[in-house]
């Protein structure tokens, strides 16, 4: 996510992107209960951030687009905003599932 970033800042873009990756182990997570709480703040954040947007574009290593993701792609799509990918969706999936 990092590398798409630099490339879309050098680009001259504005990027709103996550601030957390909870995939990471961190001590504003350790807990499961704050954990979930946590995660529905940056659910909401993320579609704050993807209001503002002007298209997105999804970070999909190896094409891969997990349950979150594919909320966020869903939110998008019924704004109307253009979606990039950054690697081809996975054999067998389409953009929302």
């Amino acid at each position: 996510m990092n590398e798409a970033n630099f490339y879309e800042t050098a680009a001259g873009r504005i990027v709103l992107a996550p601030g957390c990756n909870m995939k990471q182990p961190h001590p504003l997570w350790e807990d499961p209960d704050r954990a979930d709480r946590l995660k529905q703040q940056l659910d909401e954040l993320h579609r704050r951030k993807i209001d503002l947007a002007d298209e997105i574009l999804i970070v999909n290593p190896g094409g891969y687009i997990g349950e979150s993701t594919r909320s966020e792609i869903d939110y998008a799509s019924s704004l109307g905003k253009p979606i990039r990918y950054t690697h081809p969706v996975g054999a067998g999936e389409d953009a929302r599932g």
